[in-house]
Order: C-alpha cells, then structure tokens, then sequence
C-alpha cells in the first residue's frame, strides 16, 4: 500500500486536531471529564459510554496520543527482540479509535500489516476509519469484546487499555483467544498496580500457553517483584494539545503516560539482557540502574572509569535493554 501520510505521532495529532475542529472547546473539555468519570467506575462492556461524534471526537483528542506512545513503547521493545519479524496481519482488539494500529504502521511504517480493528462502540469506528483515511489499510469492525469474541488468525494481536473494562472471565478468555490467534501479543494497561497485576495474569496465560516473553521481562520466569511491594512500569512522553492543558488545568507541554505491558511471541526472539525498571539516577560520577535480570532484581553502578559506558548510563533511559548490545562483551 503506497499510503500518503506516515503514521506518526505529528500526523496523529494533526488529524485530530482536524476533527476537533469546529467542536467548542469548553464543550469538548466538558464530555472529557465525564468520559474520565465513568471510565473510572465499571463500565459494562454491552453499553458504550461513547454516545456521538462529539464525545468520540474529544476523547480521542485526549487519549490518543498517550496510548499511541505507550504501544509504541511496548513495539519498540517487541522489536528489538525480535528485529527481522515483520507482522503482515494485525488485530486490534478493543482498538475504539485506532491507536494502537496507528503505533502498529508506524513500526513497520515501510510495509504496514493489514489491520483489523474491533470494537463495540460504533462511533468510535467510524472516527477511526476517519482518521486512518490514507494513512494505512485497515478494516474496522463491530465486535463485541468479551468470552464469545472468535479472532481471525493474525501475526500480531494487540490489546490495549482494555483488559480494565472486561470481568475477570472475560480477561481469561480474551487472552486465550488471542494467544490461539495469533504469533505475537502484546497487551498494555495504565501503570498502575492493578493494571501490573492484570498485566501478570495475562503473562502467565500466555506462557502457560506456549509463548515466550519478548519484553519486557528478560525472561520467562516468575516476575521477582513480591506481590503488593511495587510493581513494574514504564513511561512514554506525550506532547499535550491544548485540550489536555485544559481538562488537567496544567501549563506543561508534555505529560508522562505510565503504563505496563507485556510482548509475547511463539518465534525465536533475543530479550534484553535486562531492563531499567526505573528512572536512572545520575550523580556526580557515576550512574545507577535499577534492572530487571534473568537473576531477578538488581542494580548496576557505572562510573567514569567504565568509560565508553558511563556516556552510554548518562543516556539511558527508564524501560531501555542494558547493557547496550555492543558492550555486552566488554564487561
């Protein structure tokens, strides 16, 4: 497909602005907070909250381009693993407005996979076909997303913000079915300690089905965190339009999304060696690294007598594969 605008997050951003349009901006801020509102609470899966352009429209300005940074994380780390897979196929399950499809053509950005977008609120489908109009191929389909939902066979299948709104035998399911579907999955909550238990729970589904952990786990071995002590996340930086300055009330450009994930794949992949799971601290001389390893949980002191490496610990970052590829021998 020969698409006339790259799937970017700049292109993202453009094509909702164009949406929103026209939209009165108190009247868009307005149906943010009460779709923030009722996300927050129990929203059943049969009765989407989306009611209409207008609120579909809003929303995705809002949410959009923090959940395309955190999936474009978790693809980022997918593809490191796993550098010369290319997806031909994708399923976005529960994909609303197409995010998450959106950060899947950007990572094959020279040969898109043929998307398949399913969600149960219509309104949202259609800004997304609007959307992706163009930009690539997909078809976007009305689905409910619970136990009976059949996927078509797909190389990757991703699940995003969505296990949240399923019940607990719905999440089982869900994850089973994709894990039957498809040759990678990759699944991605808010960071937050509920949204790591969920992200575990569907970990372990997927190896006790066959898959191997790609990222961000080093390996496919119990998680080392000890339940309710902390809990594994990352963050993705995000522009914020001025809608998000209004809503949250907040003067910076940006904000931080943090989210948990997890890639999974039944192919031959190279994980880290071991990840930074938290923001590094650089002091004066030296720099350290909180990892993930195969070996569990650790920390790592580069200093400037490491040389090369210190510049290399100065410009990691939380969720990077260390030590970086071409050092792995050197130490």
């Amino acid at each position: 497909m020969n698409a006339v605008s790259s799937a970017s997050a700049d292109s993202l951003r453009a094509a909702l602005a164009a949406v929103l349009d026209g939209l009165p901006p108190n009247r868009a801020a307005q149906a943010v907070e009460r779709l923030i509102a009722n996300y927050r609470g129990t929203t059943p899966t049969d009765a989407p909250v989306l009611r209409d352009r207008s609120d579909v429209a809003a929303y995705a300005a809002y949410r959009m381009p923090a959940t395309f940074e955190a999936v474009r994380g978790a693809l980022d780390a997918l593809r490191a693993a796993a550098p010369d897979w290319e997806p031909r196929t994708h399923t976005d399950v529960g994909g609303g407005t197409g995010a998450a499809s959106w950060a899947v053509a950007e990572a094959w950005e020279e040969a898109p996979p043929r998307t398949t977008v399913l969600d149960w609120a219509e309104p949202a489908l259609a800004l997304g076909r609007e959307l992706a109009a163009g930009v690539f191929d997909a078809e976007w389909r009305r689905e409910r997303i619970g136990a009976a939902l059949s996927l078509p066979e797909a190389d990757l299948v991703t699940v995003s913000y969505v296990l949240k709104e399923l019940t607990e035998a719905d999440r089982t399911a869900l994850v089973a079915e994709a894990a039957r579907a498809a040759q990678a999955v990759v699944i991605v909550e808010p960071g937050t300690p509920d949204g790591y238990e969920r992200i575990i729970a569907a970990r372990t589904r997927l190896i006790d089905a066959g898959f191997t952990v790609a990222a961000p786990c080093p390996h496919s071995g119990a998680c080392p965190i000890v339940p309710g002590t902390d809990w594994c996340h990352f963050s993705a930086r995000v522009s914020r339009s001025s809608l998000h300055r209004k809503v949250k009330g907040g003067s910076l450009p940006y904000e931080d999304e943090k989210f948990a994930y997890v890639a999974a794949v039944r192919f031959p992949v190279t994980p880290a060696p071991s990840r930074v799971i938290r923001r590094p601290q650089i002091r004066k001389g030296q720099v350290l690294l909180e990892l993930c390893g195969p070996e569990g949980l650790g920390r790592d002191t580069v200093t400037k007598r490491h040389g090369p490496l210190y510049k290399q610990a100065r410009d990691a970052e939380w969720g990077d594969s260390w030590p970086p590829e071409e050092e792995l021998g050197d130490r």
